[in-house]
């Protein structure tokens, strides 16, 4: 049965590759035996994690430029994936934005948010998704067919709870953004769609939903949050990696259309 996990002589993407979550999918991929096409905005930096991995990893990661907002910059990343690595039968679609809690002169009262930031967290995290799903998962289901996985979040079926974060000074309020939620709850629909409409076609699409992953956030933070969760913690890398592996390889042959929920039980109750 552990052969089913197995990812050999496999191409993935992995979008996003160097933001919080990225290297963890890429190196997830990597030690489960697939190559990596790690696709990254045009200029930005690798963070320490990723470098990690990449070194980890040796020649069976290779970084790409895209841009997931410009369709035409998805197809350029797409054709050279194809050219230099082969056809892709995995596709991680983690590449989004958040709102960190690091701008205490910046914030807005809910009744203020800038229209332009709830749009642009939708065009990215929603949009965003829906291009690369067009232009790499078209492919895949003309070809071998394969398997998405579309990172969605907690929050894609709850709302924040806002005592998370009322120790953080600011000038008001500290509020999670309401188009985090609504863009990863569309990223959850998304899936639905498309793997109702692909199946056919030889390509399984899910959603795996993280909990809250530890990422240097403070005490104060980490305790509310673990005292929320029945498990009494936020998930470390490793938590992650298993799903991922799961809904990527054979071994969830029979899955498709589904949210899996990575949240140490914080949805149950």
């Amino acid at each position: 049965m552990s052969d089913a996990f197995r990812l050999d002589n496999r191409v993935a993407v992995v979008t996003g590759a160097c933001g919080k979550l990225g290297p963890i999918w890429v190196d997830a991929l990597v030690e489960a035996g697939a190559t990596v096409a790690a696709l990254e905005l045009p200029g930005a930096t690798s963070s320490d994690a990723f470098n990690t991995v990449t070194a980890r990893g040796g020649n069976r990661v290779r970084r790409f430029d895209c841009d997931i907002t410009d369709r035409a910059s998805i197809e350029r990343a797409a054709d050279a994936v194809a050219a230099q690595m082969g056809a892709p039968v995995i596709l991680v679609n983690n590449a989004g934005i958040d709102q960190p809690p690091d701008s205490p002169a910046g914030r807005h009262p809910l009744h203020e948010l800038p229209i332009d930031q709830f749009r642009r967290m939708v065009e990215v995290n929603l949009l965003g998704t829906f291009q690369v799903i067009q232009v790499f998962g078209e492919r895949m289901a003309a070809g071998a067919g394969g398997s998405i996985i579309n990172i969605g979040s907690l929050y894609a079926s709850v709302s924040p709870d806002p005592h998370f974060y009322d120790h953080i000074a600011g000038n008001v309020p500290f509020i999670k953004s309401p188009a985090y939620g609504a863009s990863k709850a569309g990223v959850v629909n998304l899936s639905k769609f498309f793997a109702t409409h692909w199946a056919d076609r030889g390509v399984r699409v899910n959603t795996l939903s993280p909990g809250g992953v530890l990422a240097g956030q403070d005490g104060q933070f980490k305790a509310k949050y673990g005292a929320r969760v029945p498990l009494h913690r936020m998930a470390e890398a490793d938590d992650l990696k298993g799903p991922l592996v799961f809904l990527a390889s054979a071994a969830s042959s029979y899955v498709t259309g589904h949210e899996l929920r990575v949240d140490g039980g914080f949805t149950a109750w």
